[in-house]
């Protein structure tokens, strides 16, 4: 089942991609000799109006092939007769496809759902932030200069500019009105039990988030249990979880977990796991959505496009500094994975909040599409657009058999990173 989600999911970002690519080649009056979905053998085509359409036997992946793309033709409808901007035009449109995707479903998604404004639920006493004035509700809307729109943002911020103990400058709203403030972080080391939970009264401590590797995973507790008890005090609300790991700050020392898993209550004995957090500033933030006015779901829509494209590049940017281990890229196993912990954290919930997810996920993979396409690398997008814009800028084209040996070189080793991803993705399923 989540083989085939996967399929299809990957199958219709790489669909829209193509699609640009036709559409703008058609407009542009270039003969568009074949455009498939899938790879390898056809399974089933037709023709009309000089262009074939296939149906291919491999469900990922798909193509659109054009006269003269690779060759110089002395033909009307080739690629490589048309304009520079042209034929600019066309290579460029299948990520500005994927985008739009990207930028459609986050219309619904945000329309159904809301956005996790990055609203502060939490301060610890005599922390940085609150001696720099901030409070619980507050709205971060900006640190060190940059703008910050949704909660994930303020998460991946310090993820890719980690706190040091240089001071932090935090913009945020109380009651409509902007403030700004000075924070000094602080280091802090603690003990931790791997997840996530909204501490909210009269709501059970129902786990959102269950970290990989962490002592409660490792007890075998999942997304959706709720945490009922602690060392025998009894936990009704998100609030008394807060209350109480606030009032009992977690040790090296074995504490007993009472939780609920499908209305069956369950005791284990966890120890918590040494977390040296480095530098914080003290506060917590909420990652539940908000709905919003329709003018400001069209707003967010944009910056949740801007967001998934702005991460992907600085994810690009750590893969080739080595801030990023190549053992955490994934391939098609890992994306079947990635879909398989979607549709089992949210099914639950209901097939609504399932679709949701899933799309959400969608977009994420489409702007990473988008992105990865337009690098300038040898045979995918980004590298045809280097040729191009040389041309443009020497009013010469540089000869094809030499840019076809190039972009042959760029398959070749991108064929090895697929090699390497496939590995990759094997390798994390069995370790």
């Amino acid at each position: 089942m989540n083989i085939a989600v996967a399929i299809l999911i990957v199958g219709f970002i790489i669909f829209i991609h193509e699609l640009g690519h036709f559409l703008l080649a058609k407009a542009n009056g270039v003969t568009v000799t074949e455009f498939s979905i899938g790879m390898g053998p056809r399974i089933a085509s037709f023709e009309k109006g000089g262009t074939r359409y296939s149906l291919k036997i491999l469900p990922l992946g798909g193509s659109c092939m054009m006269l003269g793309e690779d060759e110089a033709i002395n033909d009307e409808g080739s690629f490589n007769n048309k304009g520079v901007w042209a034929r600019f035009s066309i290579i460029v449109a299948g990520a500005v496809f994927n985008f739009i995707l990207a930028l459609f479903l986050s219309l619904i998604v945000i329309s159904a759902s809301g956005v996790d404004i990055p609203k502060l639920t939490s301060l610890d006493e005599g922390s940085p932030a609150v001696k720099a004035g901030l409070q619980k509700g507050d709205i971060i809307t900006g640190v060190d200069g940059k703008k910050i729109n949704f909660s994930r943002e303020l998460m991946y911020h310090f993820y890719f500019d980690p706190m040091t103990e240089n001071p932090v400058e935090v913009s945020y709203l109380r009651d409509g009105k902007k403030y700004e403030a000075t924070i000094s972080p602080y280091q802090v080391t603690r003990y931790l039990l791997g997840c996530s939970y909204a501490p909210v009264e009269n709501e059970p401590a129902k786990l959102i988030e269950v970290n990989p590797d962490f002592p409660l995973e490792k007890a075998g507790l999942v997304v959706g249990d709720i945490i009922t008890g602690i060392n025998g005090t009894a936990i009704s609300s998100g609030k008394e979880l807060s209350d109480y790991l606030d009032a009992n700050p977690m040790t090296g020392e074995a504490i007993n977990i009472t939780y609920s898993h499908d209305d069956v209550e369950n005791t284990v004995e966890i120890v918590p796991e040494l977390y040296t957090s480095g530098y914080q500033l003290g506060w917590a933030y909420s990652f539940a959505s908000e709905k919003l006015s329709p003018l400001n779901v069209i707003n967010y829509s944009f910056k949740e496009l801007k967001f998934n494209i702005v991460n992907t590049i600085k994810s690009v940017g750590f893969l080739v500094t080595g801030k990023v281990s190549m053992k955490e890229v994934s391939g098609p196993v890992g994306i079947v994975n990635m879909v398989g912990d979607v549709v089992e954290q949210s099914s639950e919930y209901g097939i609504a909040t399932t679709l949701l997810s899933l799309a959400q996920f969608t977009i994420l993979i489409s702007a990473n599409l988008g992105v990865m396409n337009l690098l300038p690398i040898p045979a995918l997008d980004g590298g045809r657009l280097v040729f191009i814009i040389i041309e443009g800028i020497r009013r010469k084209p540089i000869p094809k058999e030499k840019e076809a040996v190039v972009h042959l070189i760029g398959m070749a080793a991108l064929m090895l990173l697929m090699v390497f991803v496939l590995f990759n993705d094997i390798r994390n399923i069995f370790s």
